[in-house]
Order: C-alpha cells, then sequence, then structure tokens
C-alpha cells in the first residue's frame, strides 16, 4: 500500500476523532447535521450514517469554519500533512460506475458528470473486500485526493450493483433528492450552467406569463403548460439561430445525420421528428437540456393554482395558496375549516418552501405572526427572530437549492428519455401479453 494512502487513513481518522470527541458547538452542529441527512435517506444504517459524517466534514459548518478547516487549525500537522488535508476541501459524492479494474483500486466514472478518476481504498483490509466488485457495477461513495493523479474513497461505498438504465435513472433521481448540496460536485461549470437555467427560465415564465405570480383554475393551467413548453423550445430554437422553416430533411444533412437517426433521437426523447431535428443542429444548446414540464394529475383538477415564480428558487406551484392567505385575512383563522391541516401542511411539505413562508411574511407579517403564535402555542412568537429557526425545524433550506426546473446536462437527459422509453415498452408488452392470455390456446 502506497505511504501517500496509508497517511491519509490515519489523518482521516483522526480528523473523524475529532470530531466525535468535540464538544460544546461542534458537537450541536454534527448531531444536526447528521439528523438532517438521514432525514432525507430511506436507509437509516451505518454506512448512511458514516456518508452523513463524512460530508459534515467538509460541509459543517462550526461559525465560519468547516470541521475540516478547524482540525487542520488546531492540530499540530506537518507542511506536508497540513496540504493533504486542506486538499480534502474537494471531496465530493457521486454516483460512480466501475470502468476498470486496477492491481490498487479502479478507474471510476462520475455518472453525474461524466468526468472520470482513479480511486484507491486506503487499507488492505477494503481492498480485499472490494476484489468482488465488477466493471459496469454502481457505487454510491465518497472520494477526496491524494496527489494529483489519484483519489482516495473517502467515506465507505455502497454498492448499487450492475443496473439497467431504468434503475440507473432511478438511482440518479435519489442522489439528486439527497445531496443537493453537492449536485455536479466536481464540476462547477455544469452548475452554473444549471443555475444560469434557472433565470433564463425564470425570465421566460415572465414573458410569457405575464408576472411572478400567476392564479388560474388547474384545467386552465394544463393547457397552459404546453404552450409554455412550445414557447421555450421555440425560443431556444431561434437564440441557437435554427431557421425553424427548413425542412426535416434540410435539417438532418446540416447536422450530418441520417432520418432514421433523428426518427430514433424523437422517439427516446418523447419529440416530433422535426424539433428533434432542429435541436440536433444545436451544439450549443445540446450541452443542456431544459426538462418537460408535467403537471400532477391532482393539480389538474384543482380550483385554483397559484404560481409563484423566482429566479434562485424556480416556480412553486401552490394548489391551496389563496385558502392560505384567507386564513390569514380572516377575524378568526381557527374557526375556517381544515385550517390547522392546512398550516401544518404549509410547515411540513417540502414544495412549500423558505421561499413562500417569506412572501407572506413580507405581505402579512402581523396576521402570519399572529396564527403562528396560536398555532405553535407560543405567545412570544416573533416572525422576525424566530421564523428561521422554524422552517429549518422543518427541513426547508433557508438558502435556494437547484430547482428541479433546471437544466441537465445531456448525457443525463438522454439517459431519463431511454428509461422511459424502456419502461414503456415492458408496460405495453405486458398489457399485449395479458390480451393474448384471455383468448383461446390450442
Amino acid at each position: 500500500m502506497d505511504q501517500r494512502l496509508k497517511r491519509s487513513q490515519e489523518l482521516k481518522q483522526a480528523l473523524v476523532d475529532f470530531v466525535y470527541d468535540a464538544e460544546g458547538e461542534l458537537a450541536t452542529a454534527l448531531e444536526a447535521f447528521v439528523a438532517e441527512q438521514l432525514s432525507k435517506s430511506q436507509s437509516k444504517d451505518r454506512k448512511q450514517r458514516d456518508l452523513a459524517v463524512d460530508s459534515f466534514l467538509g460541509q459543517g459548518q462550526v461559525g465560519d469554519q468547516t470541521p475540516l478547516e478547524l482540525f487542520v487549525n488546531e492540530s499540530e500537522l506537518s507542511e506536508s500533512d497540513r496540504a493533504l488535508v486542506l486538499g480534502w476541501k474537494r471531496n465530493f459524492a457521486g454516483l460512480f460506475v466501475i470502468q476498470h479494474i486496477l492491481p490498487d483500486g479502479f478507474k471510476l466514472m462520475n455518472w453525474l458528470t461524466t468526468n472520470t478518476y482513479v480511486v484507491k481504498p486506503t487499507d488492505e483490509a477494503t481492498l480485499e473486500a472490494m476484489a468482488r466488485l465488477k466493471p459496469g457495477e454502481i457505487l454510491l461513495s465518497r472520494i477526496a485526493p491524494v496527489t494529483e493523479d489519484a483519489w482516495m474513497f473517502f467515506s465507505p461505498y455502497v454498492q448499487l450493483g450492475s443496473l439497467g438504465k431504468p434503475k440507473l435513472a432511478v438511482a440518479i433521481g435519489n442522489f439528486k433528492q439527497n445531496y443537493k448540496s453537492e449536485l455536479y460536485g466536481d464540476a462547477p461549470e455544469l452548475l452554473e450552467e444549471a443555475w444560469k437555467s434557472v433565470e433564463r427560465y425564470h425570465q421566460d415564465f415572465l414573458d410569457f406569463f405575464g408576472g411572478a405570480e400567476v392564479s388560474l383554475p388547474g384545467y386552465q393551467l394544463s393547457k397552459k403548460i404546453p404552450e409554455f413548453q412550445d414557447f421555450l423550445t421555440e425560443r431556444r430554437l431561434d437564440e441557437a439561430g435554427v431557421d425553424r422553416n427548413k425542412s426535416m430533411t434540410e435539417l438532418a444533412q446540416e447536422a450530418g445525420v441520417s432520418d432514421e437517426e433523428i426518427a430514433e433521437m424523437a422517439e427516446a426523447m418523447g419529440m416530433d421528428a422535426d424539433t428533434a431535428a432542429k435541436m440536433m443542429t444545436d451544439k450549443a444548446a445540446a450541452k443542456m437540456v431544459t426538462p418537460q414540464i408535467e403537471l400532477p394529475p391532482e393539480l389538474k383538477k384543482a380550483e385554483e393554482v397559484t404560481i409563484l415564480a423566482h429566479p434562485r428558487w424556480g416556480q412553486m406551484i401552490l394548489p391551496n395558496h389563496q385558502q392560505f392567505i384567507d386564513l390569514l385575512k380572516s377575524d378568526d383563522w381557527k374557526t375556517m375549516k381544515g385550517s390547522d391541516k392546512l398550516i401544518r401542511k404549509y410547515l411540513e411539505s417540502p414544495e412549500i418552501n423558505t421561499y413562500v413562508w417569506k412572501q407572506l411574511a413580507k405581505d402579512y407579517p402581523t396576521q402570519l405572526e399572529t396564527v403562528l403564535r396560536e398555532f405553535l402555542q407560543q405567545p412570544d412568537f416573533e416572525l422576525g427572530r424566530d421564523l428561521d429557526d422554524l422552517l429549518r425545524s422543518h427541513q426547508k433550506p433557508l438558502e435556494p437549492e437547484l430547482p428541479e426546473i433546471a437544466s441537465v446536462p445531456l448525457h443525463l437527459h438522454n439517459l431519463f428519455q431511454e428509461a422511459l422509453a424502456e419502461v414503456s415498452k415492458t408496460k405495453a408488452k405486458e398489457k399485449s401479453d395479458k390480451k393474448s392470455a384471455k383468448g383461446f390456446q390450442r
């Protein structure tokens, strides 16, 4: 085992011991961080806890420092050890596919970004345990740099096995949900592009709907959404300088692809052939693709749906927002049917985020403070002082996380579309088999 890897293992263990042995503010921060991380995960086993602790080392905040920085500042380290540990600030979590097995490690590709790494275990026992792994298998883990060319496993790995496209798409979806703050952790340029797409999408929303707040009956909104999607597609094609008046054949010739390839792409991406052809000629726009918008069935039937739009928080689609405002305006909110349930929903539902609450606090400060005092049974509750803590206690991030409407890298978009196509084909076959089974067999 390489000496630098061995030293990395020793320093990593010292860092973990430093955090576990701490008292006061550091201990409190660790407990809160791990509890929040585990609340997002379906599994609460030892590996998930270790992953949460390893996330805390570089992401947790104790005052204006991370635990990793505290460790470096409060430990007597040599210059080389100090440089090694500080390099771990670049650690990140990812879903990695094993591309090649090496004598002392692996060549991995991060599925979120397609970046590749040579990653090595820091001890012989882990290397022996990983000997059964095969190319093509997916690992959830956290890695950190050891040298310019080599990385180490910074946390335990979760073995997900060899996944087909539908299951891989689900795993990536789960990763995006559980590690929102680390999405594209090793590709800041993709993250920046994704945030720019959110701001661009917000402007598109304003241009199409005419304002940052829209209220419509569900059935009307369900008709507006496809119109908005068409508006987005046409605007992107115009921005790319693609002539929408050209025929598919002309566009195919310009793109250097056959009609058959365009037809396959159109089927996989769920769009018509003309749009697919035009998209294939747009190499700049192809880097990031805007997700399709799908309104949930229950919202289509809602009496009124409110959308609040923000350049960072994205679009919040709220079926009961006017009802909540009516509650705040009421002389006695307790007399309104279902008021307790509605307030609880606003506190507990992830889609009703901090921005929604801050807007309510801005527009109805006195009424909201009164309602929360009575609902929480906290007569001294003050909106300006206590609202942030209340939101934190209900797992609502105070800063925006990358919204679902953010554009995704083309390779992920294609994976999701291909996964949907496979699932659709499977369901169609099952349906066909069921119909055949109802007949007579000779």
